[in-house]
């Protein structure tokens, strides 16, 4: 038995060949990694989700044993894999005869409680490090707004964008003189300029599909293994980015928001799969994102929205789910209960905005934020859906879904079901916002200006008793506009048809 004195666990979204730990070879640490049931099975996910992280896993494996590191990787259906971290990891410990155990920091809550938990029973001293990835520790928005009762991103991002110097001039104010050009970034598209050509790598996985297939994982969704186009590596990432940065970042700002059934890309990076495995770093996106503008290759509108993304949006969702797990997994302040329609697994209903959605995100692992926010989520909050239910549709559909990105946005900003603490208001519209973002509309069976009737379109209906049923509670939020005015003046005979309307539509969430 060879003697080690540490044995380092890697976790299928630390693909990071760039972590310090690689940066000397050392003849005494053994890296383990592990296709494991525990990770395919703890929601249903998507074939493409599993495919791709197994395939990254085994590609950085092969990189750090070129480099000469050692490696131990059991794959999924390996004689020897007991199908659980801990399990995996006691046979290697014993088999290399470790010393010492490392992990880096897991980015999941009911990751770190595992690992924390197992290494605390260990006989061996144990140690975790630092990803090295994100800008903030997982606690800075928690001090930020320490003892204030409403979080706001836009005042965290402006205080990591001065922090960091991001979009900064050389007084210490924001370049443009503005914060925020998302009044911008709202137009639909009318089908110019084209949408950037999809120069992905192809990868053919079918044997890997096969080994996942063989080994009893469940999963859902198009695999599409003999031609898949997520990246590999951090490589194929690093292209993805400057192809991005060259030919769609130009346009991103303006059509952020559209949707269109004649291009489910548009002029979306796609790149939050590498940056949530940790391919990609954040600081090199945004830095390459801001260079762009600086360099005058594309518009200030487009740099920022993008930026608010990466350095805003994700670093304080990261803020929020650790300053309120385990408890904000259970919020569901509506008390919605209904279950998921079946078409939330085929994509096969009549409201084209949503079986458009739906089947991008069956197809491809990915919707840009639009479709998860204002056309799935939105219908998921009016229809009354469970929202835990819709979280773990969520982490399962999209191959760039971990708890701590996906719960916080489709609990909080998507279902509001933690009553406001991360939106200000919920993110819901009728027909007339779907419509004029996007061509859904044109050609479906509903009629987006009908409130009432078979032909209706269900989103109008189920908007206005939304409002209704929980006026006690959104009636005071100044954000919510003119929606309690309106319905104030509604006949009562009106407002009790399109509750009728509302309530038999939830009848026959199935046949929609």
């Amino acid at each position: 038995m060879h003697q080690t004195s540490t044995l380092r666990l890697i976790l299928g979204d630390q693909l990071n060949p760039e972590h310090s730990w690689f940066r000397h070879r050392h003849d005494d640490v053994v890296y383990v990694m592990m296709e494991v049931r525990q990770e395919t099975d703890y929601v249903l996910h998507h074939a493409q989700k599993i495919i791709a992280i197994f395939a990254g896993m085994r590609e950085l494996a092969r990189h750090l044993r070129a480099q000469g590191h050692r490696v131990h990787y059991l794959k999924i259906g390996d004689a020897a894999n007991r199908q659980s971290l801990p399990a995996n990891l006691d046979d290697a410990i014993e088999q290399f005869g470790a010393g010492e155990f490392e992990y880096q920091m897991p980015d999941e809550w009911r990751l770190d409680e595992q690992l924390a938990r197992y290494a605390r029973n260990l006989p061996i001293p144990s140690r975790m490090v630092d990803s090295e990835h994100f800008y903030s520790r997982h606690d800075e928005a928690e001090q930020l707004f320490e003892g204030r009762k409403q979080w706001l991103m836009e005042h965290f991002y402006r205080a990591m964008r001065a922090r960091h110097g991001v979009l900064m001039d050389a007084a210490g104010k924001p370049e443009g003189g503005k914060w925020n050009y998302d009044h911008d970034n709202r137009k639909a598209w009318p089908g110019k300029p084209a949408e950037p050509m999809d120069a992905r790598p192809c990868h053919d996985h079918s044997a890997l599909w096969r080994e996942i297939e063989a080994s009893g994982a469940r999963s859902f969704g198009e695999p599409n293994a003999a031609q898949f186009r997520w990246p590999l590596n951090r490589q194929e990432a690093l292209l993805q980015l400057d192809g991005f940065v060259a030919h769609a970042l130009p346009h991103f700002g303006e059509f952020q928001d559209a949707m269109s059934s004649r291009a489910w890309r548009l002029f979306h990076s796609l790149l939050s799969f590498a940056l949530n495995t940790k391919m990609l770093n954040p600081r090199e996106v945004v830095g390459a994102v801001e260079q762009a503008w600086r360099d005058g290759r594309v518009p200030l509108a487009s740099a920022e929205g993008y930026i608010r993304q990466v350095l805003g949006w994700r670093e304080y969702v990261r803020g929020v789910y650790w300053s309120r797990m385990p408890a904000y997994a259970q919020n569901n302040v509506f008390g919605h209960k209904l279950p998921l329609p079946q078409w939330f697994w085929d994509g096969r209903t009549g409201m084209r905005c949503l079986a458009g959605a739906i089947g991008d995100s069956l197809q491809h692992a990915h919707a840009h934020h639009i479709h998860r926010l204002m056309v799935i989520g939105n219908f998921a909050l009016l229809a009354g859906l469970d929202p835990q239910q819709v979280h773990e549709w969520y982490l399962g559909v999209y191959i760039d879904a971990f708890e701590w990105v996906e719960m916080p946005n489709t609990l909080g900003m998507s279902q509001f079901a933690d009553g406001g603490l991360l939106a200000t208001k919920p993110y819901v519209s009728s027909a007339a916002y779907i419509d004029r973002m996007s061509d859904y509309c044109k050609g479906c069976r509903y009629d987006r200006k009908a409130r009432i009737g078979d032909t209706a379109c269900p989103f109008n209906a189920l908007y206005w008793d939304f409002f209704a049923r929980n006026e006690a509670r959104l009636a005071s939020n100044p954000r919510i506009g003119m929606v309690y005015p309106q319905l104030r003046k509604m006949e009562p005979a009106a407002l009790q048809a399109l509750r009728a309307q509302a309530a038999a539509v939830r009848g026959r969430l199935d046949e929609l």
